[in-house]
């Protein structure tokens, strides 16, 4: 089997809560060595995020709850004091044989302990430094700290989210997961994946790579975004409704909803077939998807009628026969249960100290050559930290107890 995609890379995590140890994992499963650094005692912040923990040995809920799992997996713990100078040196030390550093403290903070750009390209001149912030490292707001549903509402996002105006509960809404974390953190991979590029098969020269969160949320607004920057007017909100063909949006049926999304003319007439109203698509109000598009109201209340005339399973099955792409709305427990699913793999298990089947997400990219195998367990605060400063700097044993009484490590 071919080795993974980055099999020989080092990188240096000091990536908390979630965007950057997203991606710090995405590369983690390529077969980047990933050395995770975390405060002593507490850790990463997503340890403190709530439940659910797992259980250790004695039925005690500790650090490894389901935030922290989500984004931590194939990487090793190393516990480090960056507030101590001999913590900012062990780091630095680190640093000079590492291919890559990921940090996301707020802009400013790494400098005070000579942990920035600057101070470690000095040690380091080929590194590929990347940031990851909220506001960016230049502008009138990068001194700010921000969380994910901060940048879904300065962002745009939130505006576009939510019941349509007049329905009950209308209003701005925030997408439930943290969803400009997660479009961060592939941007992050994405970002540091072309440094690293460049780098190495360009002769390119290490740089300094500077994510965003607010860049990102805007970024994915895309059709959304451009609407309004060629007419000048901010798309309403449309609830479940689609973004382009019509009629599309969630439909009531006799024992529960099914999404449906007609993206063409042709789907659209056999959509009203399946439906019982063939000549309806040749109603001129409704032949064309501009037609539907442009005033939707009518056309989708003529479906939210028809639907309420069979189960479920009856419309999935003969909108599936007839091409019209349409699917179930499931809840969690469903996603997981769904054969298509399974058959792909989605969930993967691994053996934690805690839990001896312990359920991860697979990694989504799949390679034919170069497949994700490994998934080792996200690592418990500092289990590795011994065993990093041993292999990667030469500390012996008595140097290591030293920097543990010190509060070091």
């Amino acid at each position: 089997m071919s080795s993974s995609p980055l099999s020989g890379i080092k990188i240096l995590d000091l990536t908390r809560v979630l965007a950057g140890p997203l991606s710090a994992q995405m590369l983690g499963d390529l077969g980047a060595n990933v050395i995770k650094i975390e405060r002593p005692g507490t850790g990463d912040d997503a340890r403190a995020f709530g439940p659910p923990y797992l259980a250790d040995s004695e039925g005690k809920e500790n650090n490894n709850n389901s935030f922290y799992l989500c984004a931590n997996r194939n990487k090793r713990s190393v516990t480090v004091n960056i507030a101590k100078p001999e913590g900012q040196e062990i780091i630095r030390a680190l640093a000079g044989n590492v291919d890559v550093f990921m940090e996301n403290y707020k802009v400013g903070n790494l400098k005070r302990y000579g942990l920035d750009y600057e101070a470690i390209r000095k040690i380091n001149p080929d590194i590929i430094y990347c940031s990851v912030t909220g506001f960016g490292q230049t502008g009138p707001y990068a001194p700010r700290a921000g969380y994910d549903a901060i940048f879904q509402a300065m962002g745009g996002l939130m505006s576009v989210t939510g019941h349509m105006d007049g329905e009950l509960g209308a209003g701005p809404m925030k997408v439930g997961p943290s969803i400009v974390d997660y479009m961060a953190g592939m941007n992050t991979s994405i970002g540091i994946l072309s440094a690293l590029y460049h780098k190495k098969t360009r002769g390119g020269a290490g740089q300094h790579i500077d994510i965003c969160l607010l860049d990102t949320v805007i970024a994915s607004l895309s059709h959304y975004l451009q609407i309004y920057l060629v007419n000048g007017k901010t798309p309403p909100r449309r609830g479940t409704w689609g973004n382009g063909g019509m009629p599309a949006g969630v439909f009531r049926c006799t024992d529960g909803e099914l999404m449906l999304v007609v993206g063409n003319d042709g789907q659209f007439a056999r959509a009203c077939v399946v439906l019982g109203v063939p000549d309806l698509a040749n109603d001129p109000k409704f032949a064309k998807n501009n037609d539907r598009v442009v005033d939707g109201k009518e056309i989708m209340a003529i479906f939210a009628g028809l639907m309420l005339k069979s189960k479920v399973a009856h419309w999935l099955g003969e909108l599936e026969k007839a091409g019209v792409p349409c699917g179930p709305v499931n809840d969690l427990a469903q996603v997981c249960a769904d054969e298509h699913v399974r058959a792909r793999g989605m969930e993967v298990k691994v053996e934690h100290p805690f839990e001896r089947s312990l359920s991860l997400i697979r990694n989504p990219l799949t390679f034919s050559g170069t497949p994700v195998t490994e998934y080792r367990y996200p690592p418990r605060l500092g289990e590795h930290t011994c065993e990093i400063l041993s292999e990667e700097l030469g500390y012996n044993s008595a140097k290591i107890s030293e920097l543990k009484v010190m509060g070091v490590i």
